[in-house]
């Protein structure tokens, strides 16, 4: 247990909601039903999932251009269902991937400076789910693997060097609702449909603990950095939303379950590793209730509620190095305010006196620059550096500048099958419902749309270089004659 954690003065935390023209306005958050943030923010970009007629699609909006966002800014809409995840790749910040119901995982690269017209083709589609895809995970530490879980009960690993999927977690008996990574990546926490709380060795796909939550069901899960334990929203026997912490490597029983209210709505959890605080906002209402953790009883100290009267649909976190030191901000949310169409910065900020750097409220967190390669991390090594925790770390003293020129390339390959574990998962899947019959045959009319297009394309070119030919035939005769 890490008993050396340093004490941080964070217990008079208060929330800033930012002023109107620092908010996103006229934006047409999607109404999907789906239990998840449809935000995703970094340092350069804010992307937002949003409503669209015949397939899904997504808006990406530079952080720095707040106000009213023009009707018809551009967006991303290759999907040919609705979208239900998105997340920007943690090393390079022009790179996002996306899910949907079409059952595909789509990669993105976004141009400098934001979108100047609709994008459609992705750098990458990522096809091995039988059903749609309702999460997505970048790893923590490698720069090219992504995790993807679906409907089929399955979570695939993506290794994107090479575009392929290069292992299948097959341990779920329902849908998995719920991924999280700890500090190294090196295990996976996830929270599924059939009351089981899972810890996994994601390179083996070996369960090493799980809990068949009972008496706290189980809806989300985080790991709490390098502390070796779990934290999980749910819902108690009485119906009422519940807290639990838990041993990662004994899940019998909860070291600490906590009631929270008799609303309905989802808890969604946040954990700061660097101040070791615990956000919890529940969607549908607009609270957020932070706590401090500890290592010594009674490990979650409750410290204060933010509270606005506007509804969260979703939240995006911005990174460590996103946020503004100089103002003491030690986290940034961007609230959905579906009915207003409306995303709002909330800043969480220590109030000081002194304009200094303050070092104790900013310790050394996670860098920008990936520590191991997908081929690394795959192989088995979790420290690649000379820091315990297998992160490049970074200071946020002297502001935040890119350290690594490195460059996210798609791999060009062939179309073939996708083999995982001796099995084709793209051959011969049958469709299960109505709705995916219907995906799949749009898909195919789409793969048929772009070989017409190819054909059409080719046969132009077949006619000029007939036509070119026909006059070099037309011109032979008369230069023999001269």
């Amino acid at each position: 247990m890490a008993s050396d954690i340093p004490k941080l003065q964070v217990s008079n935390v208060y929330g800033k909601v930012a002023n109107r023209e620092h908010c996103f306005d006229g934006i047409p958050i999607t109404k999907n039903v789906h239990d998840n943030h449809f935000c995703a923010v970094n340092a350069k970009f804010l992307a937002i999932v949003t409503e669209s007629a015949g397939g899904g699609s997504f808006i990406v909006i530079p952080v720095s251009q707040a106000g009213r966002i023009d009707p018809h800014h551009p967006k991303v809409c290759g999907h040919q269902g609705n979208v239900l995840d998105i997340k920007w790749n943690p090393f390079f910040e022009n790179i996002i991937a996306s899910c949907s119901e079409d059952s595909s995982v789509r990669v993105w690269e976004i141009p400098e400076g934001g979108l100047r017209r609709n994008m459609t083709e992705a750098m990458m589609e990522l096809y091995g789910h039988s059903r749609r895809v309702g999460l997505i995970e970048w790893h923590p530490t490698s720069s090219g693997i992504l995790f993807s879980a679906g409907y089929d009960y399955k979570i695939l690993i993506w290794n994107l060097e090479i575009g392929e999927p290069v292992k299948m977690i097959d341990c779920h008996s329902d849908v998995i609702v719920c991924m999280s990574f700890n500090t190294d990546g090196s295990l996976l926490a996830t929270s599924c449909k059939d009351k089981k709380l899972r810890v996994i060795e994601p390179r083996s796909g070996r369960v090493l603990q799980h809990a068949s939550c009972k008496n706290h069901r189980v809806n989300r899960v985080v790991f709490l950095g390098n502390m070796k334990r779990l934290l999980t929203t749910g819902v108690s026997r009485w119906n009422t939303r519940q807290i639990a912490l838990w041993d990662q490597e004994d899940l019998s029983m909860p070291m600490v379950e906590e009631e929270i209210d008799g609303l309905s709505g989802l808890l969604f959890p946040f954990y700061d590793a660097d101040t070791h605080m615990l956000y919890l906002a529940g969607k549908g209402d607009g609270n957020i209730r932070y706590y401090e953790i500890t290592t010594e009883k009674p490990y979650l100290q409750y410290l204060m509620e933010f509270r606005s009267p506007a509804p969260q649909k979703g939240l995006g976190v911005m990174p460590k190095h996103g946020l503004d030191v100089t103002a003491c901000e030690v986290f940034r949310f961007y609230k959905l305010v579906t009915l207003k169409g409306l995303i709002e910065p909330i800043s969480m900020i220590v109030p000081r006196r002194s304009e200094t750097y303050q070092e104790d409220i900013y310790p050394m967190t996670a860098g920008t620059e990936p520590a191991l390669s997908a081929n690394d991390w795959l192989s088995g090594i979790n420290r690649g550096t000379v820091h315990a925790t297998c992160l490049l770390l970074m200071s946020l003293k002297k502001g935040y500048q890119k350290p690594n020129q490195l460059v996210f390339k798609a791999p060009v390959k062939e179309k073939k099958g996708v083999v995982v574990n001796g099995i084709d998962l793209l051959e011969n899947v049958p469709p299960r419902t109505e709705n995916e019959l219907l995906r799949m045959f749009f898909r195919q009319q789409e793969e048929l749309r772009k070989l017409k297009e190819e054909l059409n394309t080719k046969d132009v070119k077949i006619r000029q270089l007939e036509l070119e030919l026909n006059n070099l035939r037309n011109v032979s005769p008369v230069g023999n004659n001269v």
